[in-house]
């Protein structure tokens, strides 16, 4: 069984619909958040392959610009600030804390491990309410390299203690939990709304709608 779980942080925890009104200013359409978040997370996957490391505001900063260029928008210096501001406080999903509070309470140790860097990690943490879950908030940072790549999972089951069969990550992106799969550690999927896991991927054991769903098949 795995005593120890870990979380990533943007989307599996906190909600980016807090940045659509900001897109929907900028853009004219909230749609284009999805444009954008989709090319920071390709950006720092080919940044990992091409061992290229920028860290991932830098990352975020460079997809806003890219995502600007692409449909033409000249992006004021402020409104890029911004967004790229309001990624640091965001809100959980209302799921969220009901079921940390249920998998603390049944003994299981919770921690963060996210592609932020790590003084953007504890400011999302702290301003969402919900730092004191974690024992650690484990940022990528440290390799100079992004998730899924395996290093990155033994660095938080070193960090935390533990060895492969004692550690857990849930997150909402299929890429990071055939990462963690990959990496010999065991994995849940959130299938957030619009979310889908890839059929050829290694599939983990427990996938919910949502994280009460999932918080269930844990503790079952």
């Amino acid at each position: 069984m795995s005593h120890v779980i870990v979380f990533d942080v943007n989307e599996t925890l906190l909600d980016l619909h807090a940045l659509d009104p900001h897109f929907e200013r900028v853009f004219g359409s909230a749609t284009i958040r999805r444009q954008w978040f989709a090319q920071v997370l390709q950006s720092a996957l080919v940044a990992t392959l091409l061992n290229e490391y920028h860290d991932f505001g830098t990352v975020a900063g460079a997809a806003l610009d890219m995502t600007a260029a692409r449909q033409n928008v000249a992006l004021a210096a402020e409104d890029r600030t911004q967004i790229l501001s309001a990624i640091r406080t965001l809100s959980p999903h209302p799921d969220v804390r009901p079921n940390l509070e249920r998998l603390q309470a049944a003994g299981f140790r919770l921690a963060a491990l996210t592609n932020s860097p790590p003084h953007v990690a504890e400011a999302q943490l702290t301003n969402a309410g919900i730092r004191d879950f974690f024992e650690q908030a484990l940022s990528v940072d440290e390799l100079k390299m992004y998730k899924p790549v395996a290093a990155v999972y033994h660095m938080a089951a070193a960090k935390l203690g533990v060895a492969a069969g004692g550690m857990r990550l849930v997150a909402a992106h299929d890429w990071d939990v055939a990462g963690a799969l990959k990496a010999g550690y065991a994995a849940a999927f959130i299938a957030r709304p619009g979310v889908a896991y890839s059929p050829l991927l290694p599939q983990p054991d427990i996938i919910g709608a949502d994280l009460h769903a999932v918080t269930d098949q844990i503790l079952a």
